[in-house]
Order: structure tokens, then sequence, then C-alpha cells
């Protein structure tokens, strides 16, 4: 940084709501160049590339926390964004996130808990349907 340029500073936890820091998550995406979902490109629609084990091309939003995997070169982030999760609000934005007044970015957040409470529930409720069903399998153990 050289001198006089100002430092941007970020509270914890609300890196990712900068494109810079969700352009960061992408250092082993394997779409770079000569494509149209490159790092930039899906940075710029929101998403964050989190590679699972098998599935090095997943990519979550930020705000909806849709994930997608399966990309090929030719597939347009904002567009695929759109189709799989089309009321996400970060789609609704119609300006960059440092442009939000205190209550849109306050808006924006608040959707994005809410997203990521439902999407915490639902594990938890496939994790207890999952130990229902192992106990019930103890049980037929026991009566037969």
């Amino acid at each position: 940084m050289s001198p006089g340029e100002a430092s941007l500073q970020v509270p914890p936890g609300l890196e990712l709501y900068l494109k810079e820091k969700r352009l960061a998550t992408f250092t082993q995406w394997p779409f770079v160049s000569d494509c149209s979902c490159t790092p930039d490109r899906m940075a710029e629609a929101g998403f964050i590339h989190c590679p699972g084990e098998n599935a090095p091309d997943v990519a979550q939003c930020f705000i909806c926390f849709k994930e997608l995997e399966g990309w090929e070169p030719d597939d347009d982030p904002m567009e695929e964004h759109r189709k799989h999760s089309p009321n996400c609000a970060f789609l609704a934005l119609q300006k960059d996130v440092c442009d939000l007044t205190v209550q849109e970015f306050m808006r924006l957040r608040k959707e994005r808990m809410n997203n990521l409470i439902e999407k915490e529930v639902n594990q938890k409720i496939i994790e207890m349907e999952k130990y229902a069903d192992h106990i019930r399998s103890q049980i037929d153990l026991l009566r037969s």
C-alpha cells in the first residue's frame, strides 16, 4: 500500500461482503481464462470457492448459501446464480455493497443471517433424521 492510500478496515465476519475477499477464495479454481466463469466473474456474482474432496468446482453464494457445482467453461456465474437462487438478496442489489446505505446493508446482513440459520437448522434436521433411523434399526434388531 502506498503512502496516502487508505486501508479499508472491515469488522471480523464481514470480509466476504468485499468482492476482493471472495475473489481470494478462488486460488484453486479450475477455470481461470478463456471462459465465462473466471474467478473474477464468480466473485462478482457473489460466490466463494469451497471445494470438496470429490468436487473441486463447488461455489457457494455468501448471502443465500446456495452451492453450485459442475461448472462448464461457458457458464455465466450471474445467470447460474439467478437460475438456481432467484430470490437471493445479493442478486437484488442494484449497486456495489460498498455503496449501500447503512439500512440497506443491515437488511442484506439480516437476510444472510436468516439464510445461515435456515441452512444450519436443515442440517440438524437431517442429522436427527439419520440418528432416528439408526435408533429405529437398533430397536428392530432388539425385537427380532
